[in-house]
């Protein structure tokens, strides 16, 4: 009795969470269509955060709570005391026609959080022609926080050519990895002056990868055909519902190895003090083990780095935007909503946490 009643709870409870599954599948995928069709038919906008001004208002609050209240007032004083005269030497200067750019270094900071087809590169071009139109040779810096576990190989090879626009204009580019960037990742990664990460963060993956199912037994096994027609003996090698043969996996093989060489090749031109055929095996490494490796220039957070930075240099959040609409909000919450579902369900089955 108790075990019928657990069956069908248990089946009550699959049906529940595929259903559930499926209204936000769809949910995703048409607020998904929707959004690419605004995104396109509407013109986005920059927008710039002064940095600065952010770590300020944090010291100014701790501040406020540390220190004792006749020393807060004593150098708030001091502080607006020299803001005026800052101000009345450049309205001074302004009037004789002698006010001249400060020389000051500026650092653009960018974010590139990438999934499999690295759609944050349509936002990341944006930015770059933004900050090319006013950013000066040999003196300015980009610095970008990047996040990717890599993906598709023209996508990322695209998003890549982004970051050689700044190389090409002599615009010194430091890539900053807190958590990942391996396979399209690294390839984005390599193009830097220079490359930080945080000691645990999961870098190099310099390898390629495909994989499909194929469900040609399956129709065989039930007496249905599949044709496939072609003009071109390698027009397809690979084939999810059609019979592989060994010929086209041998070539689908060959074209894989063409790729990976093209990717150690990139990477050997931006990272010569490689050992490429070390590190170009497809295996991650910490950033610890990719700072041995030469994999990465120095172990530091993107917090740190700039936090220090901000201390001789303007710094400004570069990001591009576009106006969200209802449709945009749903599939972000659809998609939030699912990603937790799901990483609740598969943290109750593993029944340990995840590393």
């Amino acid at each position: 009795m108790v075990i019928d009643f657990l069956t069908q709870y248990g089946l009550f409870l699959a049906k529940t969470l595929t259903l559930v599954l499926a209204i936000l599948l769809v949910i995703i995928v048409a607020a998904s269509l929707v959004s690419r069709r605004r995104h396109q038919q509407s013109e986005g906008h920059v927008e710039v955060k002064n940095l600065n001004d952010k770590y300020k208002e944090m010291y100014e609050a701790l501040e406020e709570a540390v220190l004792d209240d006749e020393l807060l007032r004593q150098r708030i004083k001091q502080e607006r005391k020299q803001e005026k005269a800052d101000a009345k030497a450049r309205r001074k200067a302004a009037k004789k026609g002698e006010l001249e750019e400060t020389d000051k270094k500026r650092i653009y900071v960018l974010d590139f959080d990438g999934d499999i087809s690295a759609s944050a590169t349509e936002h990341l071009r944006e930015e770059i022609t933004a900050i090319l139109a006013i950013a000066r040779p040999e003196k300015d810096e980009v610095v970008l926080n990047l996040e990717s576990p890599g993906g598709m190989v023209h996508a990322y090879g695209f998003a890549a050519s982004q970051l050689e626009r700044l190389r090409r204009k002599q615009i010194n580019l430091t890539i900053c990895v807190d958590k990942v960037a391996a396979s399209g990742g690294y390839m984005m990664a390599c193009i830097g002056n220079k490359i930080l990460a945080a000691p645990f963060a999961v870098v190099g993956s310099i390898g390629v990868v495909a994989q499909l199912p194929n469900f040609h037994r399956l129709l065989k096994k039930n007496d249905i055909d599949y044709e496939i027609l072609t003009a071109g003996e390698y027009k397809r090698t690979l084939t999810v519902f059609g019979q592989n043969t060994d010929k086209g996996r041998e070539k689908f093989v060959e074209e894989l190895e063409e790729t990976h060489q093209l990717f150690k090749t990139f990477v050997s031109e931006y990272r010569p003090q490689l050992d490429i055929a070390k590190v170009a095996t497809g295996e991650i490494w910490y950033g610890r083990q990719a700072l041995a490796e030469k994999l990465v220039d120095q172990l530091a957070t993107s917090d740190e780095y700039l936090t220090q930075a901000a201390e001789e240099s303007d710094l400004y959040k570069v990001s591009y935007e576009h106006k969200k609409g209802l449709q945009d909000r749903l599939g972000e919450l659809a998609a939030d909503s699912s990603d937790r579902l799901l990483l609740r369900w598969w943290q109750r089955i593993s029944q340990r946490p995840l590393m």
